[in-house]
């Protein structure tokens, strides 16, 4: 137990954990403290309401206590652990690079060297033969560090400067850097402690930034920040007063026009100001309306404007540049019912769109004189496509990604003029990947309510339905984020096992439609949950899983759902793993204090009103523990997670622990280093990886 031994002698814990081996470890028990909580006359008594103190010593001992008892019952699979990281690893492209997009005579990509955790940013002027310039070297700038994230990285309107910022806590809190690249040094200028959302104005010296409230996370100001001057003195431009909305700064494509842009669930509300001017006032686009949503571009003498208005699905309109209010708005593609309109990409005489149908996503591309309107072709049963990086606005070319759970990353060029469609990319899965070894599958699966929803599979070539195989159902389902068919180079390690790997596409994500998304929150919200179970019965029904080796896994909002069908279905799962899960859902939305509670009423009630109360309440995972047999669960977290509070999974394995009548395995990972997204680093979240797939393997018994 050479691994335990070292970490418990650096944590200098006497907790007893092992137990003199003989009986084995023993899980730490957290110290019952009774905390009342009433609302609407409902009293509910939180045992573990202490945990949420992140810089009290007993709760870091707990959460240390815990990381010491997984790494003891755990310790016997480290060799297969160290095995799936390598293997993992292996699959990795020691020196890959991204497609080079070219902007304002610069080719721009980022590179990886060889055992580096972190891209290098870079650019070459003119031509790809031309010398490189290294801009930000991440490994250098993250050396020695636990955790790193860069973000912005933008370039000034002249080429000559970037912005970018740095968070080395994973609290999502960034210090804005600005770098001469003739130089490659920093400049004097510092904006601490802000989002990272940053953006130029075209003097190529003035700033626009977001600051987020120190305590609820909320990003609500944007400020205007001068080179040279003390970021002390910035100019307050805008703050959004409305505790559901967060803001942003951004510019359109064209360059013309700087944007602040308020959203929340539900509405959204875009201030404007020519870009040239940037001590100008912003100006209300169309003032924000309860259920109207819209996003703007602009493209010669028009602004387009992607909006629900009479759509719930969506549609384009455009409007003249001076009369921006929505009775101004004419229509340019219309509403339809069974597709979606997700996004879309200006250019100077054509737009790009992504569309949504089937639950599939599509790229529609159409000529601004109405002269071509086409849909590009895919192949595979089940996809992803994007519009990818389009800096340019005179461009004549569309470059866009795909991908399948069989087709690693690509990145295609699609001419305008030609129609001729140019590879420019695809990863390289090194270590003898062969996309013809797997096979991918898009089926219905029949909800309790006659609703069909979507599920995406692969496995290896040679499966059969027989009902023997274990299988992985992923799932999230809220925010109408949808869980794209994504190639993920790591699920091979299970494939190669015998794994099926399954997508539950359940209501609450957005792929079948705006009302896929409206009917899986609120007062629907249970909808999300029984499709995943009946997802996982119906793959069993099916023989694409043996009934005793089904395992289920969700992150975040996908963790609440792995909290919920835990309680609802225990019996259905071998194991689950919930990464950074949001599970005392009641208490959390109570308190406005807490990150991002007040945006979220929208999406999951105001547990203010009894109604959304008593709902939420009855699904709620950590309300919902009761003494019940439970599957086996791997729950993970970060100290420093600026989304889900790491106290949310502290109290609910506490809670687990006192009350379920299993003896199933129950671990808790806590990263000390680490907030919302884990490790940070191309290699070591591998280690993160092979925890969660070693834990599945050894409710197998596994053996190598």
């Amino acid at each position: 137990m050479s691994k335990l031994v070292k970490m418990m002698g650096a944590l200098g814990l006497t907790l007893g954990i092992l137990a003199g081996c003989s009986g084995g470890p023993k899980p730490p028990k957290a110290a019952i403290k009774p905390h009342e909580l009433t609302a609407h006359g409902d009293v509910r008594i939180d045992n573990y309401y202490w945990l949420n103190q992140r810089d009290d010593p007993e709760v870091l001992d707990y959460l240390q206590a815990e990381n010491v008892y997984l790494a003891a019952v755990m310790d016997h699979t480290s060799g297969l652990q160290d095995k799936l990281v390598e293997e993992m690893k292996g699959r990795i492209k020691q020196d890959d690079s991204s497609a080079p997009y070219f902007e304002k005579g610069f080719w721009y990509y980022t590179r990886y060297v060889p055992g580096g955790e972190y891209p290098l940013h870079c650019r070459r002027r003119g031509s790809l033969h031309a010398p490189e310039e290294v801009m930000l070297d991440g490994n250098a700038m993250g050396k020695d560090l636990g955790y790193f994230s860069l973000r912005g990285a933008r370039i000034s309107p002249d080429t000559r400067l970037v912005v970018y910022g740095v968070d080395t806590v994973g609290r999502r809190f960034y210090d804005l850097h600005v770098r001469d690249l003739a130089s490659g040094a920093d400049l004097p200028d510092v904006i601490g402690q802000v989002t990272g959302n940053v953006v130029w104005a075209l003097d190529n010296r003035t700033l626009f930034y977001t600051r987020q409230d120190p305590e609820t996370l909320r990003s609500f100001q944007v400020l205007r920040h001068e080179l040279g001057t003390d970021a002390a003195g910035d100019v307050l431009v805008f703050q959004e007063d409305d505790d559901t909305f967060e803001c942003s700064v951004g510019r359109t494509k064209s360059d013309r026009y700087l944007l602040i842009e308020s959203n929340q669930t539900l509405s959204s509300e875009t201030r404007i100001l020519e870009a040239d001017d940037p001590r100008g006032a912003f100006r209300v686009f169309q003032p924000r309306r309860r259920n109207l949503e819209y996003h703007v571009d602009h493209q010669g003498d028009r602004f387009l404007i992607r909006t629900n208005l009479d759509a719930a699905n969506f549609r384009l309109m455009e409007c003249p540049l001076d009369r921006t209010d929505f009775v101004a708005w004419h229509e340019v593609v219309p509403h339809r019912q069974d597709v979606l309109l997700e996004d879309l990409a200006v250019f100077a005489d054509w737009i790009a769109l992504e569309e949504r149908t089937g639950g599939l996503t599509q790229i529609r591309v159409m000529a601004g004189d109405g002269s071509f309107d086409e849909h590009i072709a895919f192949d595979d049963s089940t996809w992803a496509t994007w519009i990818d990086v389009n800096p340019e606005m005179g461009s004549r070319v569309l470059r866009y990604g795909y991908t399948s759970l069989t087709t690693p990353r690509t990145t295609y060029d699609w001419n305008l003029d030609t129609g001729e469609r140019t590879l420019v990319k695809q990863d390289e899965i090194p270590g003898g990947f062969d996309p013809a070894d797997y096979r991918s599958e898009y089926l219905m699966v029949t909800a309790r309510d006659g609703v069909e929803v979507p599920v995406s599979l692969v496995y290896r070539r040679g499966f059969s339905p027989d009902g023997t195989h274990p299988l992985l159902l992923y799932g999230y389902g809220s925010y109408g984020i949808s869980m794209n068919a994504h190639f993920n180079s790591s699920v091979l390690s299970l494939l190669d096992r015998g794994f099926v790997y399954a997508i539950a596409h359940v209501r609450g994500g957005q792929e079948m439609g705006r009302n896929w998304y409206e009917d899986g929150k609120l007062l629907h919200k249970m909808n999300t949950f029984t499709d995943f179970i009946d997802c996982g019965r119906g793959l069993v029904d099916r023989k694409y899983a043996a009934p005793d080796k089904l395992f289920a896994m969700g992150g975040s909002a996908g963790g609440l759902l792995m909290g919920a069908v835990v309680n609802m279905a225990p019996e259905l799962w071998r194991g689950v793993v919930a990464h950074v899960p949001f599970v005392d859902v009641v208490t959390t939305m109570l308190d406005e204090s807490i990150p991002l509670t007040t945006g979220e009423y929208d999406e999951w009630g105001n547990p203010h009103q009894k109604d959304s109360y008593d709902y939420m309440l009855s699904y709620s995972p950590y309300d919902q523990v009761i003494p019940q047999d439970y599957p086996a669960l791997l729950v993970t977290t970060g100290l420093h997670d600026s989304q889900v509070q790491y106290f949310e999974p502290a109290k609910w394995v506490a809670k687990l622990r006192a009350v379920k009548t299993d003896r199933n395995p129950l671990l808790m990972k806590t990263n000390m280093e680490a907030g919302h997204g884990g490790a940070s680093g191309r290699f070591r979240r591998l280690n993160e990886t092979a925890l969660s797939y070693s834990f599945m393997l050894d409710q197998l018994d596994w053996k190598e």
